[in-house]
């Protein structure tokens, strides 16, 4: 039975849009330029975690599920994924915006891509002034308004956009518009998929006066024109509490303020934990006086088998905790 928490290599990627942040206040190492994004758990094709922990260190991700099954990742999510992690854990770094762009449903991905759709969100951990997020549309538009401002430039007029802080979190349903906006650094998480549809790009080119691929034609069947009084998800942080932040059929988040010392009991879920530090630094505890230490842009993954552990904290510090129902 395997009874302790799991790191894995943070695989790194570098974008046209990505910055220093990862680098200079998580630590990541890297010799490129312009890291974007850090793939801190991922079954994705090509893009497989490593385990960086003692226990199966050098493992990968679909070994490490083969080797334990449902002791890993819960019984249920074992049997209706196999050896397929259903979910993909990021941090971002967008020093430039990223494309405006959406993502297919299950139905509409499985049918176009073989692949999972790709519902996800976001928690702001740090951004710059007047940093901003593309979320949703601002007004009602049909489909043959959406066409003419994307032919004429002019989207912006008719998508929300939302200045952001610390703590920020958003809730990004498959088919919702959104960017990522220039100096916000944040946490991700999203069912396992890398589809994605980009409808505009900034005009931007890359070292080789390349434009990226836009997906106007796909994006128009999967793009919800549904518009919302406010897109950012409203919650409370009280310390040493669980406070559920986000709630759907392919996860479940929760923050944790902890302040001193958390005692976590995981006998009613038939899942794997993940934890993402956002803020500050923790020790887990568990089995006999055993101890991980887990800072700030850090993931650490706790597995089914391990039900019962205390998380430890000298000074205050945010966790999101992230399972499936």
């Amino acid at each position: 039975m395997i009874l302790e928490p799991i790191k894995f290599e943070p695989i790194l990627k570098e974008k046209i849009w990505g910055g220093k942040k990862l680098n200079s206040l998580f630590h990541k190492k890297s010799d490129k330029e312009n890291i974007g994004e850090s793939w801190e758990v991922s079954s994705v094709d090509g893009d497989i975690s490593v385990v960086s922990t003692k226990l199966d260190k050098g493992l990968s991700l679909i070994e490490l599920i083969d080797k334990y099954k449902g002791k890993l990742v819960g019984e249920k999510v074992y049997k209706k994924f196999g050896a397929n992690f259903p979910l993909l854990i990021k941090f971002i770094d967008a020093k430039e915006a990223l494309s405006i762009q959406l993502h297919p449903n299950d139905a509409l991905a499985k049918k176009r891509h073989n692949s999972f759709g790709k519902t996800e969100m976001w928690y702001v951990m740090q951004a710059d002034e007047k940093a901003n997020l593309i979320v949703g549309f601002k007004k009602e538009v049909s489909k043959e308004d959406y066409k003419k401002h994307l032919e004429n430039k002019s989207l912006l007029e008719i998508l929300n956009t939302d200045e952001v802080e610390n703590g920020d979190v958003y809730f990004i349903p498959t088919g919702r518009v959104h960017a990522i906006g220039a100096g916000v650094l944040l946490a991700e998480i999203q069912q396992t998929s890398d589809v994605t549809y980009r409808i505009y790009d900034w005009d931007r080119q890359d070292d080789n006066g390349n434009y990226r691929d836009l997906h106007t034609n796909d994006a128009l069947d999967a793009l919800d024109f549904k518009v919302e009084s406010s897109y950012k998800t409203a919650y409370e942080k009280n310390n040493n509490e669980l406070v559920e932040i986000v709630d759907c059929p392919f996860f479940t988040t929760n923050i944790i303020a902890v302040d001193g010392e958390v005692l976590v009991n995981n006998d009613l879920k038939d899942s794997f934990v993940i934890y993402m530090c956002v803020s500050g630094e923790v020790e887990f505890e568990y089995g006999d006086s055993k101890k991980t230490t887990l800072k700030v842009g850090e993931t650490l993954l706790i597995p089914n088998s391990l039900n019962d552990y205390k998380i430890i904290s000298d000074e205050k510090s945010d966790l999101l905790e992230v399972y499936i129902k």
